[in-house]
């Protein structure tokens, strides 16, 4: 299945607070049990005004419907086209 890179654009992300990150986390795990497997949420990467969130999905259109229904900004969604690591330069 397709990875996808989603930016959120989320002033103070950074100084969001544990509960509020769980809020969040409930909120999206429900949206995406309501959307079927076909869109999997990895993981998600908090910085002072933006998270970034690693998807599989099986097209853009499914992350952008979760974004929807969730009421999460999709600022930027990047399909990952490959993944390098100091591995690849063996």
């Amino acid at each position: 299945m397709p990875k996808f890179v989603i930016e959120r654009d989320i002033p103070g992300a950074g100084k969001l607070s544990p509960a509020e990150l769980k809020a969040i986390s409930l909120k999206s795990c429900g949206v995406l049990s309501s959307l079927g497997p076909s869109v999997n949420w990895i993981q998600s990467y908090v910085t002072g005004d933006k998270i970034y969130c690693i998807y599989h999905a099986t097209d853009e259109s499914l992350v952008r419907r979760h974004a929807e229904l969730g009421g999460f900004p999709a600022n930027r969604i990047s399909r990952v086209t490959a993944v390098i690591d100091p591995s690849t330069s063996e």
